[in-house]
Formats: C-alpha cells, sequence, structure tokens
C-alpha cells in the first residue's frame, strides 16, 4: 500500500519490487537453461549408449552406422556441427524412462533377495510366504507405476509424482490402451529405422567395395607360400589401401547425401571437392584415422561378453566427431564454387598422403597383435561398424 506522505518510501518499494522481479526472471532462465543442458546430456549419453548397444547385435548393428552416416549428411547440407547432434529429445526420454525403471524396480530386486534367502534357510516356512506375498505386491505396484509414468510421457517428473487422482480418472475412461497403443506406434515410427537401416546397410556395402581387394592383397601378403608374390601382394594391397583412405571418409558422406549408388564409386567428385576445401578434407581425414587407431588396441585380445559393450562405446564415442568433421569438410567444398589457392592445395596433399600412408601400415601390423590375425584386416572399424567385438 502506497504511502502518499512519504514518496520516498514508494519509490524504495516500486523498485525492491521491480528488483525482485528480475531476480526471479534470471532465476527461472538460469534453471530453465541448466534443466535444458542437463536434458540435452541425458540425451547424448543416452545416444552413445543406444548406438553402442545396437553395434553389438549382428545384422541389427548397421543401425548404428546408418546413423553416423546421417550424422554426416545433415552436418554437409546444414553447414554446422551443431546439425550432427540430432534426436537428442527422443533419446533423452528413452533413456530417462530406463534409467528410472531400472531405479524404481530397486525396491523389489532387494525384497527378492531377502524372499530367496528366506527360502533358503527355511522352504516352506511362513516368513518364505510372507516375503514372496509381499514381493508380488511390490512388482505389481512398481510395474503399474511405471506403466503409468510412460503413458503420462515418461518424464522425470512423471516418475516422481504419481498423480493419484488423474490415475483415477484415467482407469474409469475408455480407449486408454488404444490410446497408449496410438503413442507407442507414432513414437516408433518416428525413430525412421527402416531409413537408418538402409543407409547403414548400403553404407557397409560401399565400404566393403572399395577395400575388399585391398585387404585381401594384405592377407596374401603373409598367407601366400611364394616369398616373391607375397612381397608383391602385400606391397600392391598396402598401396591400394593408403589410396583408398584418401577417398572412402567422403565417399561414404557424399553416398549420405545424395543416396545413389553411383555416389558410392564417384571419386572424381571428390577430387573436385577437396580442391575447394583442401585444409578441410585433410583436417577431417586426419581426425577420422587419428580417432579409429585406439580402438586397435582393443582387438589385442577377445573381448569378454561381460564388457561386451566397452568397446563399442568407444566406436561410437570416436566415431561420431570423425563423421562430424566428414559432413563439415564436404559440406564447406560444396558451397564453394572455384578451387582453393594452390599452396593450400599442394600443403594438403603432401599432408593427407603421409596421414593415410601411417594408418595404414598401422592396419598391416595389427594382424600380427589382433587376437584374429591377419583376418583382422577385415575389420576396419573406421568405415564399418564394429564386427570383432563380438566377444567370446
Amino acid at each position: 500500500m502506497l504511502d502518499h506522505k512519504h514518496p520516498q518510501k514508494n519509490h524504495l518499494r516500486r523498485s525492491a519490487g521491480s528488483a525482485a522481479k528480475v531476480l526471479e526472471q534470471v532465476l527461472s532462465s538460469a534453471i530453465d537453461r541448466i534443466g535444458r543442458v542437463a536434458h540435452w546430456i541425458i540425451g547424448v549419453v543416452s545416444s552413445i549408449l543406444g548406438l553402442a548397444l545396437l553395434a553389438t547385435i549382428p545384422i541389427i548393428q548397421v543401425l548404428s552406422l546408418g546413423y553416423l552416416l546421417e550424422v554426416s549428411r545433415r552436418v554437409a547440407q546444414g553447414g554446422r556441427l551443431r546439425d550432427g547432434w540430432f534426436g537428442m529429445e527422443k533419446a533423452a526420454r528413452m533413456g530417462g524412462i530406463v534409467l528410472f525403471s531400472w531405479l524404481f524396480l530397486w525396491p523389489a530386486r532387494v525384497l527378492a533377495g531377502y524372499w530367496y534367502d528366506a527360502t533358503l534357510v527355511a522352504p516352506g516356512s511362513e516368513r518364505a510366504s510372507q516375503l514372496h506375498g509381499w514381493l508380488l505386491l511390490v512388482i505389481v505396484l512398481t510395474l503399474t507405476h511405471i506403466a503409468w509414468a510412460c503413458f503420462r510421457g515418461g518424464r522425470f517428473r512423471h516418475f516422481i509424482w504419481p498423480a493419484p487422482m488423474l490415475f483415477v480418472r484415467t482407469i474409469r475412461r475408455r480407449g486408454n490402451y488404444r490410446e497408449a497403443r496410438d503413442r507407442c506406434w507414432d513414437f516408433m515410427l518416428s525413430l525412421n529405422v527402416p531409413y537408418y537401416f538402409k543407409l547403414g546397410f548400403r553404407g557397409s556395402i560401399c565400404a566393403i567395395a572399395w577395400l575388399l581387394i585391398p585387404v585381401l592383397l594384405l592377407i596374401g601378403g603373409t598367407t601366400i607360400p611364394n616369398g616373391g608374390l607375397a612381397g608383391l601382394s602385400g606391397l600392391l594391397g598396402y598401396v591400394l589401401l593408403t589410396i583408398v583412405l584418401l577417398f572412402l571418409p567422403f565417399l561414404q558422406t557424399r553416398f549420405a547425401c545424395e543416396q545413389t549408388w553411383s555416389a558410392m564409386f564417384d571419386w572424381r567428385g571428390v577430387r573436385q571437392l577437396f580442391q575447394r576445401a583442401p585444409i578441410a578434407f585433410w583436417m577431417s581425414l586426419t581426425v577420422t584415422l587419428l580417432f579409429a587407431t585406439p580402438l586397435y588396441l582393443l582387438k589385442i585380445e577377445l573381448t569378454p561378453r561381460e564388457v561386451l559393450i566397452l568397446p563399442s562405446i568407444a566406436f561410437v564415442v570416436f566415431s561420431w566427431p570423425a563423421r562430424l568433421l566428414c559432413g563439415w569438410a564436404v559440406g564447406r567444398a560444396e558451397r564453394r564454387e572455384t578451387p582453393r589457392w594452390f599452396v593450400s592445395r599442394w600443403f594438403a596433399r603432401l599432408a593427407i598422403v603421409p596421414t593415410a600412408a601411417i594408418f595404414a601400415l598401422v592396419v598391416f601390423l595389427t594382424r600380427y597383435t589382433s587376437w584374429y590375425g591377419h583376418w583382422s584386416l577385415l575389420e576396419q572399424h573406421a568405415f564399418l561398424v564394429p564386427v570383432p567385438f563380438l566377444g567370446g
């Protein structure tokens, strides 16, 4: 209430109220930004874990490669690295559902342990029967709570507060099953699984078509009985692999953009693009090959099935930035119409060839360190899904 006798006090009150409103807006904006950043981080972590899990499943694993090729395509067409971070909202939703479901199932796990111990100590006792009844009740309540939270949207607040009155009204309403079914179906369609599977499968064919002959020649360098012929086979395979490495990452990116069979083998088009952005091509190829090198250390011994997903996580973590940079380099070149200065072109040529040659030498030498020997040369995880990580 304003005091007309003391206008100075009124001014101070209005100033304090304005300051409080500004502070409230600043705090609300900061909390909102923190929430969005946390949600995005959860989405990134969930995407990495999801792609890594898919990469351990035979045939289904091409979905991981399809998603990474889509990363390159979006960056190449959009021109921004942030365009390669897509689907984080859906990934965060799915990751949150898995995480909170796992947390809320812990009481049932603990109670199941007590019940199991009771049945071991005194089978058929009253105590074991009581624990069994409580376990069934907790499981039913927990699964109902999880299903209700997922029906409402699967967000954090839906798991924390069950909204009992809304639950009662929803249960009494007709058409809940149809609504849940339609929501689930629409969400599955929004994931666009057939598109990623097709893209990854065709991208794998592109890599295999280019790598098969050089790799087979490298294998022949150690398996052919004739020493001279074996040396010639190994040398020819090494040279061809070095040449293929110069083009293959960008051929896969161009295929992801155009999605035509001819784009897989248009090496002349890649060469023209290189002239328009030579430094970008050199940088992206260097990062791609550099990030692929540590994964060869994981092939020294057979991966135990208990930690099967860990090498696949490394595969996704290292492959994602490489695909981002390949898309950035191709998009940068496509938006330019004329070649760059000849000094930058020749500098990039003199730098990019040794980069590919060193990586080809590393690949050639991994046959002596890999668990699978010379057949490990077929496992080119820089361009394919991590086939060697099936474990034993």
